[in-house]
């Protein structure tokens, strides 16, 4: 038997099923005997890795690279996208949520289990502070995320470069100050005439080789290039030229679990919506579906609800 999403981006074909899903919250039905934290009833989100919180990578905010920790449906370990999941190290995984199980925040509150916290991510390690001039490479979930974040971070100027324009739209909405269409040399000639010879911060939000040549054609010398699209290529393409240009390549894999008290209380207090990324709905029984929604550009980001 194959993975039925085995055709999709990024997923290669496997001998057996696979568990799915690394982006939920959901209501703790029971607890194991040492698990202090969270009790049955309570609301959860689970960031999109899970941690002991205590180990010396986790006390660092890298919990990410915790020597206890791991990925959802590896090795095992339950994902998201079923009626139930047994969560590791709960103590350390979970967040509780004080909010109802049936709260229309939900939606943005998922967000904090990736995407949201992903884009925070970029803004974050590219240093991004307030008056900066900041480029989002990517109009997915992640790069509205990230426009999200570099505003919360006081960016006065947020060039989005997308081409999808609901996305861009819902980006204006979400704190970009422009829109750049264009991809390659015609994009990176507009944002640098936008902005008199290019930006101080770029986050990038694709994962692919493109576009990091095109956040190193947009930054401007001394800058900043932080990448958190899953990088879709053997080698970084950076060599001698932007190495006289003195540009730091930083970003990685969020660490969420270090993000979410910081922002959860951004939701909380009707600050951000980042719940707008999910524009369309679907059942446990149509997961395949909402897979091929997104894979064909027919939907942003889907939301499962059981």
């Amino acid at each position: 038997m194959t993975n039925p999403v085995s055709n999709f981006r990024g997923q290669g074909p496997t001998d057996h099923p696979r568990h799915m899903g690394h982006e939920f919250l959901g209501v703790v039905e029971e607890i194991g005997a040492e698990v202090r934290s969270v009790v049955p009833g309570d609301l959860v989100v689970v960031p999109f890795t899970y941690s002991d919180n205590t180990c010396e990578y986790c006390r660092r905010g890298l919990q990410t690279s915790c020597v206890h920790g791991g990925a959802w449906g590896m090795g095992g370990v339950d994902g998201g996208q079923g009626q139930a999941a047994r969560i590791p190290y709960a103590d350390g995984t979970l967040v509780k949520l004080p909010v109802a199980e049936d709260s229309e925040l939900l939606p943005d509150l998922l967000t904090l289990s990736d995407v949201l916290c992903t884009g925070y991510h970029a803004a974050h390690t590219a240093g991004v502070s307030p008056g900066d001039a900041v480029a989002v490479i990517g109009d997915g979930a992640v790069g509205l995320s990230a426009v999200i974040a570099a505003k919360l971070l006081g960016a006065e100027r947020i060039i989005l470069m997308g081409r999808h324009t609901q996305r861009t739209d819902l980006g204006r909405e979400f704190g970009a100050t422009d829109v750049v269409a264009d991809r390659g040399e015609d994009g990176v000639a507009a944002v640098r005439e936008l902005t008199g010879g290019g930006v101080a911060r770029v986050l990038e939000c694709v994962g692919l080789a493109d576009a990091v040549t095109q956040a190193a054609g947009v930054v401007r010398d001394g800058g900043v290039i932080s990448r958190v699209g899953a990088p879709q290529y053997p080698a970084i393409p950076f060599g001698f030229g932007e190495f006289m240009r003195n540009l730091t390549l930083t970003g990685g894999v969020a660490p969420a679990r270090a993000y979410i008290p910081e922002l959860l209380p951004r939701i909380l207090n009707g600050e951000i919506h980042p719940g707008r990324v999910f524009d369309r709905t679907v059942g446990l029984e149509d997961i395949a579906e909402g897979y091929r929604l997104m894979n064909d550009r027919e939907a942003l980001k889907v939301l499962v609800r059981p």
